[in-house]
């Protein structure tokens, strides 16, 4: 007996507008993630998601924190977020 395959759903594609954004969408998907009232596709799709949104979070501290080091070296260049 063979199973049907499943497709797993893609997460949303659409980068945040920006870092506090992207903050409150985490926190919003993480109340709804512990919840426990999403169906098991839901919660992977969320996960996901999440996922998405946390790099994203993660990636724009550290262009900050590069900033900040360039900063206190005394060398300013311009930050250009990617």
């Amino acid at each position: 007996m063979t199973r049907p395959m499943v497709s797993i759903p893609k997460p949303a594609a659409a980068e945040p507008a920006s870092y506090e954004a992207a903050l409150q969408e985490l926190e919003q998907l993480l109340a709804r993630l512990e919840s426990g009232d999403l169906p098991l596709e839901q919660l992977l799709t969320q996960y996901q998601r999440g996922a998405v949104l946390l790099k994203f979070c993660r990636d724009r501290l550290e262009a900050v924190e590069d900033q900040i080091k360039v900063l206190d070296q005394g060398t300013l260049k311009t930050w250009t977020p990617e």
